[in-house]
């Protein structure tokens, strides 16, 4: 639940691929020798399409082979992330059995109007609750840029190990569903890869995680050590975390990595997944005074709501830059949210 920018350069040099195609391209300007025409070439053979047979039977190898991993990873499990597993599942109950983690996307106990939305969007989006000393800043948070992302955001699952095949089909389905409504209401591109994307979810037990830094430098080469050490030594406490980082000293987001725990049960895996991956996009903060809302550290609301949405597209309104201050970005946001709630400014 924390947010943080960082300072990513990168460079390049023209590679192998780059200079191959320059020879080739020297070479289709040079004359046939002793007049004859060049030699015809043969197109390559066709690689034969699998039949539908053959498709099937390689899924349900793959997924034989995973459930087979996570099996023996669960089998391996330390008494810590079984003790971890037991402890999440005692607080979901608690917090559900209290009012909490509620799922309504508008709830009738908390309507809001324009000054309300206008106020919280610029608490959440326009402050942050870590200081850059990475202490926390108190109730009010530290004064921070308007941050978002410029290109497309491409979500990446990475599962550990521990993961069986039904159990990544079904976070993979519902990251898929919630990508396609964050591209919808907020009209900025959202959606899941494979491989190569530049939001990395990592769904690690205990055990994984205390072992991820190998595979997150490999995903994510300039991540800040301090950064790696902070998820690999994460307090129990905190379920969930992401950190968005800019590049070359802007306000556009180029790469983020969160951390989901494992060993939560599927109410709160789904709200970490609604609040992390939101969070990463440019509302970065917490405030106990914003509701109804998912970026309030009283775990009220499980899900994204009808509030969070609207955050949401007011952050990425055309209206308002990367790196615009409070006092910058205020009118406007009054405006927005005076339209988006069709009251007069």
């Amino acid at each position: 639940m924390i947010g943080a920018a960082r300072h990513i350069p990168k460079t390049g040099r023209p590679g192998a691929a780059l200079l191959l195609a320059l020879l080739l391209a020297a070479c289709a300007d040079l004359p046939a020798q002793d007049g004859l025409p060049p030699a015809a070439t043969q197109p390559p053979p066709e690689a034969p399409t699998p039949s539908q047979a053959e498709i099937r039977q390689a899924r349900a190898e793959r997924n034989r082979a995973a459930n087979q991993a996570a099996a023996h990873a669960a089998a391996e499990a330390s008494d810590l992330s079984l003790a971890q597993r037991a402890f999440y599942t005692r607080m979901e109950r608690r917090l559900i059995a209290s009012g909490k983690l509620r799922r309504e996307r508008v709830p009738l106990d908390a309507p809001i109007d324009a000054e309300t939305l206008a106020r919280n969007f610029l608490t959440i989006a326009l402050r942050d609750e870590y200081g850059p000393d990475g202490r926390h800043a108190g109730s009010d948070g530290v004064a921070a840029p308007l941050r978002r992302w410029q290109q497309p955001v491409r979500l990446q699952l990475e599962f550990g190990a521990s993961a069986s095949q039904p159990l990544r089909n079904s976070i993979t389905g519902e990251v898929a569903a919630y990508a396609q409504r964050l591209s919808r209401v907020s009209g900025h591109r959202v959606g899941m890869v494979a491989n190569g994307g530049n939001f990395i979810i990592l769904i690690l037990t205990e055990d994984e995680r205390l072992k991820i830094a190998p595979r997150l430098r490999e995903m994510m080469p300039d991540i800040p050590a301090g950064d790696a050490d902070m998820i690999r030594d994460l307090d129990p406490e905190n379920a969930c975390i992401v950190l968005a980082y800019s590049q070359h000293g802007s306000a556009n987001y180029a790469r983020a990595v969160a951390l989901i725990r494992a060993e939560l049960p599927s109410l709160m895996r789904t709200s970490c997944l609604h609040e992390e991956i939101a969070q990463g996009m440019g509302l970065a903060n917490d405030n106990l005074q914003v509701r109804p809302s998912i970026f309030n550290d009283d775990e009220e609301f499980a899900l994204l709501t009808r509030h969070d949405e609207l955050l949401l597209q007011i952050l990425y309104d055309p209206r308002l830059r990367p790196g615009m201050t409070e006092a910058e970005a205020g009118p406007i946001v009054r405006r927005i949210a005076a339209e988006l709630l069709d009251e007069s400014v």
